[in-house]
């Protein structure tokens, strides 16, 4: 369904910038042809229409590969992932629910992504524990908040302001940095004599993907399907999942035991369930209205 020429690009980093030169230079479609492309293959199978479906949004499978540098995997996997979650996603896209590809698109290029960091990282035994799995995830995210974005190590203040945040100990935080310090900024050059980067390689001169997308709309749904998905836990199993990962200054275990009266393992198990239930439901909610 891919250009072949393109992909072959991608068998080493090397080749990177001209993989991204290179997908920069098909077109992206009009609402009108879109629907056209998508209605005939999902009608007749038309190779050709998938064809140039998956070319149009081969730049925004690269952006979304490229938000997700920060966890040191290789930048080639992770689009090779992304590439392979959009045509997921074409192959199930539905035109006639009203909604444009890459709204529908990026949720199966973001899923297929996660979940190849996910197998990546548990053959080194990262994130087997809740406490990992979240360390893992918010570090980047924190560090981005406190102004930390780009630097190489934390000291013990900043670790130690993390740790509390999270519920975890500075070693843990401070562990946990030295194994994503091989990561490269989304800033990153090329090549030590370029002073051209990643994200400057997908820029777009006319409207941007970002703006293609319609993004109130699909925040608006984005809160819908949330909003959803909690309505099918408890009370109890609510709260947690809210006071956890639903506020900028998430509970820890202890206070959660202690406030419900249960163990601090009891509740990271409601936790870990509540949030199965929640990414199950949301899931579910997101084939059913087409995102």
């Amino acid at each position: 369904m891919t250009n072949t020429y393109a992909l072959s690009l991608l068998a080493s980093n090397a080749s990177l910038p001209r993989y991204l030169a290179e997908i920069n230079k098909f077109p992206m479609l009009d609402a009108q042809k879109e629907y056209m492309l998508a209605k005939r293959y999902r009608e007749t199978g038309d190779i050709e229409a998938a064809h140039e479906l998956t070319t149009s949004h081969l730049r925004l499978a690269a952006k979304v590969a490229i938000s997700f540098r920060h966890y040191g995997l290789a930048l080639s996997d992770l689009i090779s992932e992304a590439n392979i979650g959009l045509m997921q996603a074409i192959k199930k896209f539905d035109p006639d629910k009203g909604f444009r590809l890459a709204t529908y698109a990026i949720w199966w290029i973001k899923a297929a992504v996660s979940e190849f960091i996910l197998k990546s990282w548990s053959l080194v035994k990262i994130g087997t524990v809740a406490t990992q799995k979240r360390l893992f995830y918010n570090l980047h995210k924190i560090k981005s908040r406190l102004g930390l974005y780009g630097e190489a190590s934390l000291d013990d203040e900043k670790a130690a302001q993390i740790a509390e945040e999270l519920g975890v100990s500075k070693r843990d935080v401070v562990e946990m940095e030295q194994r994503l310090s091989g990561d490269s900024s989304l800033n990153a050059t090329l090549s030590h004599d370029s002073t051209t980067n990643y994200q400057d390689m997908l820029t777009d001169d006319d409207e941007t993907i970002e703006e293609k997308l319609g993004e109130s709309q699909e925040m608006f749904l984005k809160k819908k399907l949330l909003k959803e998905a909690l309505a099918t836990l408890s009370d109890r199993e609510r709260q947690i999942v809210q006071k956890r990962f639903l506020t900028d200054n998430p509970e820890t275990l202890e206070n959660l035991g202690l406030e419900f009266h249960i163990s601090r393992e009891r509740v990271r198990q409601i936790e870990t369930k509540a949030y199965q239930k929640v990414s199950k439901a949301i899931h579910a909610g997101a084939a059913k209205y087409a995102l």
